[in-house]
């Protein structure tokens, strides 16, 4: 059976692909693109070029139009000429069986999409039996109704009239029908299994949870790249992965906190992202339970980044598909050290734009509504961080009065994973 390997593009160059539409304009397909290179750069791959082409709506077979993927075939034929072979054409929306076969026999190249360069990523992040497992899981996912695609090098084979769908006769099925039919009879039986891997985790983390005793559980949430790692080390005193890449964890980690005699449970989560696909949700559940079972959630943004807004609601969109949208959160707006703004002329009339605002500026806009539940910080300079520990202090303490009235938790003893000792 053909493996799902994508991370041997790791050395390999790379074009983008993206489309103009009514619901996405000019600037925000720019904004798509620029996080498709990162995660491009984060997998390992240069890249060199970026195709966008104006539509309505993308092509149900080739995703683009036949004169822009002529365009996209002839700059590749010229690369090759000039001994400078391109390795990959990365679409940023997920393509079918279809698309991807279509865009296969044009450009002849390796065509990954948005969702496959994730996998791709965290297959190369995970670390753990558990991260290895969820990803395993959710490229069985991708592959499944890709199959067909695998398989087009072995044309179908028959004999005699049925090979031309007679009336009556059954003819004969070629090499590449029987293999495709065992791939997925494989394919089903290790999902099947890796399913009750994931169950069987999901029962030990459960009981793991259980044995934490009377402790206000609060967890890291937010975009990847955000700095939620950074900012778990600060707090926990711990050394958690961290690193200017996406994706750079994948394993919830959880740590004893303790705040001015205070001890609660903080865990640091995967990052979420936009378009994120719906099999690594499905996959990551046991992992994101640690946000389901959470009393606190701190939000943590990365207020530097041009469209850290937008990045918000995908965040928050993400916490309303878990059903967690309800629960007590705090907006951490992080990397302040970072944040860069475009003054305005004096004699420019026109109206301010979000650029345009200076830090004291921004933080007098909607943030400035969000009282007590909102924290402007750099986790990396240590800016402000006394200030959000007293504030996450009291909000732990009155969560925890309102959930354990009669639990001293002052003389109960924990491990360092909040477990009661």
């Amino acid at each position: 059976m053909k493996e799902f390997v994508i991370s041997e593009a790791r050395t390999e160059t790379a074009i983008l692909v993206a489309l103009i539409t009514k619901n996405q304009d000019e600037r925000k397909t720019n904004e798509y693109l620029d996080e498709l290179e990162f995660l491009a750069d984060t997998a390992g791959a240069q890249t060199i070029k970026r195709f966008t082409q104006k539509v309505d709506g993308p092509s149900s077979i080739t995703y683009l139009g036949k004169g822009k993927l002529e365009e996209i075939r002839e700059f590749i034929e010229m690369k090759d000429e000039e001994e400078d072979p391109v390795g990959m054409v990365i679409f940023d929306d997920e393509l079918s069986a279809k698309q991807l076969r279509n865009i296969e026999q044009v450009l002849k190249v390796k065509i990954l999409d948005r969702t496959s360069l994730i996998l791709d990523i965290f297959a190369m992040r995970a670390q753990t039996a558990n991260a290895k497992t969820q990803v395993e899981l959710a490229q069985y996912r991708y592959m499944l109704p890709r199959l067909q695609r695998l398989w087009t090098h072995l044309e179908r084979q028959g004999g005699g009239s049925g090979s031309g769908g007679g009336k009556g006769s059954v003819g004969l099925r070629g090499p590449g029908e029987t293999q495709l039919e065992m791939d997925r009879r494989i394919i089903l039986n290790r999902m099947s299994l890796l399913k009750e891997r994931l169950a069987e985790i999901d029962k030990q983390k459960t009981t793991q949870r259980k044995g934490r005793g009377r402790l206000i559980r609060v967890a890291l949430v937010g975009y990847t790249n955000v700095g939620k790692s950074t900012l778990m080390n600060l707090l926990a005193k711990s050394e958690v992965f961290a690193e200017n890449k996406l994706f750079a964890t994948l394993d919830t980690t959880v740590r004893k906190v303790i705040i001015d005699n205070l001890p609660f449970l903080l865990s640091d989560t995967v990052g979420f992202i936009r378009k994120l696909p719906t099999d690594l949700v499905e996959s990551f559940k046991s992992t994101l339970d640690e946000v389901r079972e959470a009393d606190l959630l701190l939000h943590v943004v990365d207020i530097s980044h041009p469209d850290f807004e937008e990045q918000i609601k995908v965040v928050e969109k993400t916490l309303a598909d878990l059903k967690c949208s309800e629960k007590p959160t705090m907006i951490i707006f992080n990397k302040i050290d970072a944040y860069t703004y475009i003054e305005k002329d004096a004699d420019d009339l026109t109206p301010k734009t979000r650029e345009n605002y200076s830090l004291p500026e921004l933080m007098n806009t909607w943030m400035a509504k969000l009282n007590e539940n909102c924290m402007f910080i750099s986790a990396k300079e240590k800016t402000n961080m006394e200030e959000l520990k007293e504030k996450v202090y009291a909000k732990v303490k009155e969560l925890h009065v309102q959930k354990y009235p009669y639990n001293d938790f002052l003389f109960q003893n924990y491990n360092e994973q909040g477990e009661v000792e």
